[in-house]
This record gives C-alpha cells, sequence and structure tokens, in this order.
C-alpha cells in the first residue's frame, strides 16, 4: 500500500528499498514516508553495510505525484521529498541507486543523493519540471556539485531525459550495465567486492565523510530554493497553469507570468 518494499538481505547487511507503485512508480506522500521510515531505522551499530535503492517494473520512476504539486498541496508534499532527499545524504551506511528505465523529476533527485549510481544502458534520467512551469530544487540544489554548473543548467533548462551514457560522461552514473538484466548482478558484485567484509562502522564514517562537503552546501541552498519554488514561483500563474495543463491533457497557456 505504501509503494514501498522493504528487504534485508545477507543477514541484515544489505537493505534494499524498493519502489513498487504501478504505474511507473510514482513518488507519492506515501511513498515519500515510507522512505523516511524506513532510513530512519538505519542506526550506528545495525551492521547496515550498504543500502540499496532500486525499483520494480519496467520503469524507475516518472517522478513526483504532479496531483500533489497542485497549490494547496505543495507547501506540504515539497518540504518532505526534501527532507527525505537530506535523509539519504546523512544516513549511516553506503547507498547505491539500481536506475532502469525512466528516472524523473522526483525519483532523479532521490538518486542524486546516493552514493553510486549504476544504471542500465537504455536509462534516461532528467528533470522535465520546466515543462510544467516549476523547477526541481533539490536537483537544483545538488547538480552542480555532483556534474558541474553547466551539465546542471543544461539538464535543468533543457527538460528533457538524457541517456545513461551522458549522465556517465557527466561523472553522476559509476557504472552502465548492459544488458539491462545484469543489474542486480552488477549491484550484488560490487556489494560482495568492496562492502560486505568490512566494518559497517568503518563504512558508516567513510559514508560520512565522503558526502560532508555535498551535504554542507545541499542543505542551505535546498532550503533558499524551497522558500523561492514556495513564497514566489508558486504566486505566478504559469506555475498552477503548467500543472492543470498536465492534469488536464492539454497545452499550456502561458502568460509569461
Amino acid at each position: 500500500m505504501s509503494g514501498l518494499r522493504v528487504e534485508r538481505t545477507d543477514g541484515g547487511a544489505r537493505l534494499r528499498l524498493i519502489l513498487d507503485r504501478p504505474k511507473g512508480n510514482v513518488i507519492t506522500s506515501q511513498v515519500i514516508a515510507a522512505l523516511r521510515t524506513a532510513l530512519d531505522e538505519v542506526k550506528p551499530g545495525r551492521g547496515v553495510k550498504l543500502i540499496a535503492l532500486e525499483a520494480a517494473g519496467p520503469d524507475f520512476s516518472y517522478g513526483a505525484s504532479v496531483e500533489e504539486h497542485v497549490a494547496d498541496r505543495i507547501a506540504e508534499v515539497l518540504p518532505e521529498l526534501h527532507a527525505t532527499v537530506l535523509d539519504l545524504l546523512r544516513v549511516p551506511a553506503p547507498t547505491i541507486a539500481a536506475v532502469h528505465g525512466r528516472c524523473l523529476g522526483g525519483g532523479f533527485e532521490l538518486v542524486l543523493a546516493c552514493d553510486l549510481v549504476f544504471a542500465t544502458g537504455d536509462a534516461v534520467l532528467g528533470v522535465p519540471e520546466v515543462g510544467l512551469g516549476v523547477f526541481p530544487p533539490a536537483a537544483a540544489a545538488i547538480l552542480p556539485m555532483r556534474v558541474g554548473p553547466s551539465r546542471a543548467a543544461r539538464a535543468i533548462l533543457g527538460g528533457d531525459a538524457l541517456p545513461a551514457p551522458w549522465w556517465a560522461a557527466a561523472g553522476l552514473i559509476d557504472r552502465v550495465v548492459a544488458p539491462p538484466a545484469l543489474l542486480d548482478a552488477e549491484v550484488d558484485q560490487w556489494f560482495a567486492s568492496h562492502l560486505l567484509n568490512r566494518s559497517a562502522a568503518a563504512l558508516a564514517h567513510a559514508a560520512e565523510a565522503a558526502r560532508a562537503s555535498l551535504l554542507r552546501t545541499t542543505s542551505p541552498v535546498l532550503g533558499d530554493l524551497e522558500r523561492q519554488y514556495l513564497d514566489r514561483l508558486m504566486r505566478t500563474h504559469d506555475a498552477s497553469e503548467g500543472i492543470a495543463a498536465f492534469l488536464e491533457r492539454r497545452t499550456p497557456r502561458w502568460r509569461n507570468a
């Protein structure tokens, strides 16, 4: 019912968080709540050596629920999505996102908060929010740190989904897997080779250290962008029009204001 399956394997050393909400694993408030609960349960001393963010079905995620991004819901939902991104940056264990198919919007923002990204060769990732008259705050906060300002601008302003090899060349994706059926095996092998026989305590501290600069930058910038989104952008006509047009399956009628 939550849209998230939680599985523990390897004697509890690996935690699998599997998005499972047909169609398209849309990131709803229920999914966000389930993710936050699962991440909050990862405590030091419990032996977790890897958190894998995965997805069922042909696509990783179509993104955040557009229905929940209407004006009377967004002030409640957006901060929770951003809190989940920060939870991933603070969780005391290494994280890997295993991406296949389409990975868009809020789903992509969750991936951006993971330490490593493995993706299938046919995966496409992006932030299409500008086409709805809005922008992706978490991606705007994290992408410049991970791929540089120019590539971040290309993704955010262009709004199109870009193929996994493009993101690999940009430095975001660590491993492009072909054929797609081998994605799970690649994660399994990396876990067994690099994490399984190491100290969970050491890995937790190493993860914290590796993310320190990213977290130190992301947290205040994301707060500023969240306020821009809620206090300024959502007061424009075009932000509401873009969302309404998407839900009504019509072409938006922009006022450029």
